[in-house]
């Protein structure tokens, strides 16, 4: 350290403090935020859990601070009260995603893309191509309404849709209490096998379920894998739902953009009690007062804008492309986790406003006792149940690939050796185009255990 470095900290007040016998760390940090060395507007409560959380930084297994952006504090290692007050005084000249409420993020940057997540929600709010910039899930939950929002690709869970009116008086919100609690950042990012991984869970009070989740990311490719474990910390079973939510928005989202699947079987989520799926529809189509509507575009008119699709392949997937900005994002899971598909889709002032390219355990929007007493559509089961203290875990692949300006869509998807295999489409699904306009994701093991 250079002398004029050594004079600058031994005269921060945070040093002084630390060089001093204090009772205690919380009288530590209440005297150094009154001296003007933190900045970091967080309460002791809030930093000390994280402060001594002990995780292992990606170079030779040491232990170092988390605080914030992992790959920031790799390299600050705290030990005493006297490395605490280091770490005050450097503090204001380093960049740190949590110095902004609005800016409290982990980011996981790998050589093709970026996946942002948000701690206030859980949301994955921006995954774009490095060289490209164009972040599809840009979506952000319209209304002036103090407190959490929506955004991007956000996690519906203990349910899909409202709850009932006792529930809402008791405080539960539309889609459930999970992006509206705070996340806690368990342990990274960092490289784990080869792989960007990162481990974070939220606790769900009114639920009383705990959701634990691990995100994967490549290296060199614009692909990641979600793993979610749900768990039930109550002494009592009870029902549930969990639905996945991407939401596109512009300008991504644009009347060029289009939407592929292998939905089959659906029906018109809002259509009148008991019966909504009849008549039922069948992927892309759908209808309003008795019109066809194809579902892959979104122009002027979002209605139907909820319509939900069953799956029979072993994989689920969706897709939506923009030629003309040439890029698409895609989707993948296990059937057996998600069996629905769903889409939502949103107008605004005539031009497309946002899409929802959902997958979930239920394709009914409603409260669990409507659920309960409908039970299934077209032999699919409405919800799951989760026992006393059990854990289920679930999972779903996200990629982003550049297309060409003439690219016409994806016929299927296949995922064999190691490799997601997108075909396009030629003409209403009845051939390929040919493997020379294939695209590939090199992915390795899928789904791993």
């Amino acid at each position: 350290m250079a002398a004029r470095d050594t004079r600058r900290l031994t005269s921060c007040p945070a040093w002084q403090l630390g060089t001093r016998t204090i009772g205690t760390a919380k009288e530590f940090f209440l005297q150094a935020r009154m001296h003007g060395s933190m900045e970091l507007l967080l309460t002791f409560e809030q930093i000390m859990p994280a402060l001594f959380a002990g995780y292992t930084s990606m170079h030779e297994g040491e232990p170092f601070m988390a605080l914030g952006d992992p790959v920031l504090w790799r390299f600050i290692q705290v030990k005493t009260l006297r490395h605490i007050s280091l770490f005050l005084c450097f503090a204001q000249s380093l960049t740190w995603a949590q110095n902004k409420t609005e800016d409290r993020v982990i980011r996981l940057d790998g050589k093709s893309a970026r996946v942002v997540v948000e701690i206030g929600g859980g949301a994955i709010s921006d995954f774009h191509l490095v060289e490209q910039k164009l972040n599809p899930l840009s979506w952000r939950e319209p209304g002036s309404a103090p407190g959490l929002r929506w955004s991007g690709h956000f996690l519906c869970l203990d349910r899909w849709g409202p709850p009932s009116e006792a529930e809402e008086r008791n405080g539960m919100p539309y889609h459930g209490e999970v992006s509206r609690v705070e996340w806690q950042l368990l342990q990274g990012p960092d490289l784990r096998n080869g792989q960007i991984v990162v481990d974070m869970n939220a606790t769900l009070p009114l639920a009383g379920l705990m959701v634990k989740r691990q995100i994967r990311m490549s290296q060199s490719d614009a692909f990641f894998t979600v793993r979610e474990e749900v768990s039930n910390t109550q002494k009592l079973g009870r029902i549930y739902n969990i639905v996945q939510h991407p939401t596109i928005a512009p300008p991504f989202l644009d009347e060029t953009t289009f939407v592929d699947a292998n939905g089959r079987k659906g029906f018109i989520a809002y259509r009148p009690l008991p019966n909504p799926e009849e008549p039922a529809v069948y992927w892309p189509q759908a209808f309003k007062d008795g019109i066809p509507v194809n579902l892959r575009y979104l122009t002027n008119d979002h209605d139907p804008n909820v319509v939900s699709y069953t799956l029979d392949d072993e994989y689920g997937w969706v897709t939506a492309s923009n030629p003309g900005k040439g890029l698409l994002i895609g989707y993948i899971w296990k059937t057996k986790d998600y069996p629905w598909l769903i889409d939502w889709r949103d107008v605004q002032n005539g031009r497309p406003a946002a899409r929802g390219l959902e997958f979930g355990t239920t394709g009914l929007p409603h409260p669990d006792p409507i659920l309960v007493a409908k039970g299934k559509i077209f032999g699919r089961q409405l919800f799951e149940h989760l026992d006393a203290g059990q854990t289920v875990a679930k999972s779903y692949a996200a990629f982003l690939l550049k297309i060409p300006a003439n690219y016409k869509g994806v016929s299927r998807i296949d995922y064999r050796e190691g490799r997601l295999v997108l075909h396009e489409r030629y003409i209403l699904y009845e051939k390929d185009a040919g493997p020379e306009r294939d695209l590939v994701v090199e992915v390795g093991v899928l789904f791993p255990q």
